[in-house]
Parts: C-alpha cells; structure tokens; sequence
C-alpha cells in the first residue's frame, strides 16, 4: 500500500531519502501539485509518495538584481504574486497556477504561448538543489546570472520528471513585468493561407512573443473559455503582443498592414481585460476536460501547417505553437476505444516521424489518456537516438531505480 511522507525541511528530506536507500529502499514518487501524474509511461504504484507541498519558503529575493531562489513546493501562483509586488514576473505561461509548483512544472519542463518570445524552464534555471536516489544533497549553478562552471546539471534536472534527483530548490533569473498585453485574432479560409502570414512574420519589423495557430474546433473551445466574442469557423492565426502601449499599439497596426492581403477575413484585437482570459484559455487547452486523449507532437515548424490540416480532418482539436513546431491535439469524443485512438494516432504520428520523408525529424508523445489505454500506448513516443544515453543517466543517478521507476524511458525500455 502507498504511503504518503511530507517534509518541511530540506534537510528532513535529504535524511529521509538517506534513510530509505539504506534500509527498505521503497520506490518513491516525489509530487508537488499533482496536475501532471498522468504524465509519462504506465508504472506500479509507488511504495512512498514524497509531497514537496510544505517546501514554500523563499530563500532570498533581490528584486534588484532579478533573481529569486525559492523552494520547489511553491505554488506558480503565489510565486507570481511575489514577483508582482516587485513588478517582476516569470514568462512562463504554466497550466493550473494555482495547484502547479514549480518542481513539478519544472521537472514536466511545462511551457506555453509565450515560449516563442522568452523560453522555457531551461532559459531561466540558474542555479538548482536536488536530493538523489542516495540521499544526498547536490547543487548545481548558483544565485548569479553569470555562472557557467562545471556541468549544467540544472538544464539535465528540466524535464526529468522527477526520475534523477527530487529538486528541492531553485533559483530563476527574472523578466520585467510587461505594460500591457494584447492579441491580434485573424480569421483566414486556410491553413495554405496561415502558412503565408507566418512567412512572411520572419520578414516583420513587428516582434510577437506568441504565434499561435488553431483549427476551428480548438477555437471553438478557446473562445468558450476565454469568453471572447471572436469568430471560429475557419483556421485562426493569433498573435500575442507585449511592451509598452505604443509599442504594442504599432506592432498590431503593422501586422494588420503586413498580413492583411494575404487572405485575412478578419481580425480583432483582444484587449485587457479580455487578454488575460485569452492567455489563459491558450495556455490551459492541453488541459480541458472531457477529451479521450491529448497529445504532443513535435515536428519542424515548416511542416506544422500541413500536420494541422491533417489533424483537421481527422476532427481532432490542434493548438499550434507555430513558432516552435509543437502541437498540441486533443482527440474527438468519438474516439471513445483504443482502436479508435490509435488509428487516429498512428497517421498523425507516422506524419510528425516521417516529415517530408526524413526519418526522425519528430515525435508525438501522449500527454494524458485514460488510464488503462497507457500500457498500449507508446506515452513518451517512438525511440530518439538519445534514449540509451538517458537511459545510462538514469542508472548513475538511481542505481536502484527508486526514483519514480518505470515512468520515463525506463519504462520504455521495460514494456
């Protein structure tokens, strides 16, 4: 049966972990908020789960120097909220703020609409602690933004999913809060067309810090949820825009001139307080309810368009970062049996592997599916030439497979 141990120190976590690898050596799950256990392949339940939800302190803020060191159970939210008051924030855009901490966002290596302008996880890490399968407390960077000595052990703990070490603790360079925010939406009749306006946005005096690109059904539901008035029928370029007033008021003007003949039906610019909703609805879409399956797909950014129109008519909704040749899908109500699923899953994966007919130019990992459809699901995609690498990493971490076993390539390599 699972246990649950809550340590409120550092230190009573390192002994803890400690403890475990010399005595009973139960496998153990290290969780935050727990909006992303869905995540990865399917494994035993754990012996131990480790909650860092009492690990919340700020360990140092020097608002001057942009940076802040904190522990990993804090809540996205409430770390916002403290870089607010300083006029400071994160440019992250990370799902279920309010539950999500950032060990766990950090070890999923979450991102969103923003990732085009600022980066993810692994631009903004510099300095991290970890407690690995032993017990013992590493470190790796520092509180300074210049710091490039030894191995970048921080970038290595981003996206491991908890696999290699517990982080405990993290300290993040820092970006200015923006004056305003707005979005331009433009409706065109095809993704052809969508795939000439992001042409011809490489050429553009104007700087988006989020391309975003939906088919009808994705807008659907993002409109829905960002209770925007905004059209939905046809393919939706939407651009997102930050800085001072007449910055962001210059850049839309341009892009309208820029984009206009090149098919746009129409185009609205979306506004505070509307914005804030529309972020929001973008970057929570990989998380609706009531969908059989979500996947990601990561494929070159020339071929995103035609991977989109496939998507389409398969009826599956699709959030493109256009900018970052990711996809997000989300498969229909129909697709209600793994048959189903699969069927829909393997053309669209077959297209994101076999781009333009060069093997291993993609993947498409399953973010969330029902539970019983994980163990015939390939949940972190098709072999990379990098798996035996990871895999090697895994075993001089965790000699023992006590961390999280089964749930990334291990897993893999085990089904």
């Amino acid at each position: 049966m699972t246990v649950e141990f809550t340590p409120s120190t550092q230190t009573e976590l390192a002994r803890f972990v400690s403890d475990n690898a010399v005595g009973e050596r139960r496998t153990l799950s290290p969780v935050g908020g727990r909006t992303a256990l869905y995540y990865g392949c399917s494994a035993e339940e754990p012996d131990t789960v480790v909650s860092l939800s009492e690990l919340t302190r700020i360990i140092d803020y020097p608002a001057r120097d942009m940076t802040i060191t904190v522990e990993s159970g804090i809540r996205i939210d409430a770390l916002q909220a403290t870089l607010a008051a300083e006029r400071q924030r994160l440019p992250i855009d990370i799902a279920q703020a309010g539950r999500a901490t950032l060990g766990g966002a950090l070890a999923t290596n979450t991102s969103g609409p923003r990732r085009f302008g600022y980066g993810t996880f692994r631009d903004f890490v510099i300095g991290i602690s970890a407690v690995d399968a032993e017990g013992r407390l590493f470190k790796a960077g520092g509180r300074v933004v210049k710091n490039v000595a030894g191995y970048d052990i921080c970038k290595l703990l981003v996206g491991s999913r908890g696999t290699i070490g517990i982080v405990s603790q993290v300290t993040l360079k820092l970006r200015p809060m923006v004056e305003t925010s707005s979005l331009l939406w433009l409706s065109l009749p095809q993704f052809d067309d969508i795939e000439r306006c992001l042409e011809r946005l490489l050429t553009s005096d104007a700087r988006p810090v989020a391309v975003e690109v939906l088919n009808p059904a994705s807008a659907r539901l993002i409109v829905a949820s960002s209770r925007c008035d905004l059209p939905f029928e046809s393919p939706v370029l939407c651009l997102g825009l930050e800085g001072s007033p007449s910055e962001v008021d210059w850049q839309i003007v341009t892009l309208i001139h820029e984009l206009a003949p090149l098919g746009v039906k129409s185009e609205q610019r979306i506004s505070e307080p509307e914005a804030s909703r529309m972020w929001q609805a973008l970057t929570e879409f990989q998380t609706c309810a009531g969908d059989p399956l979500t996947f990601q797909a990561n494929i070159p950014p020339s071929r995103c368009m035609a991977f989109a129109a496939q998507a389409t008519k398969l009826h599956v909704a699709v959030q493109v970062h256009a900018g970052n040749g990711i996809v997000i899908g989300q498969l229909p109500e129909e697709a209600a049996t793994i048959e189903q699923a699969n069927s829909i899953l393997d053309v669209l994966r077959n297209m994101a592997r076999f781009n333009a007919g060069i093997s291993g130019s993609g993947n498409l990992v399953v973010l969330h599916c029902d539970s019983e459809w994980k163990a015939l699901m390939p949940m972190c995609g098709d072999p990379e030439p990098a798996w035996p690498l990871m895999r090697q990493l895994k075993k001089a971490f965790d000699p023992h497979g006590l961390l999280n076993p089964g749930r990334f390539v291990d897993g893999v390599e085990a089904r």
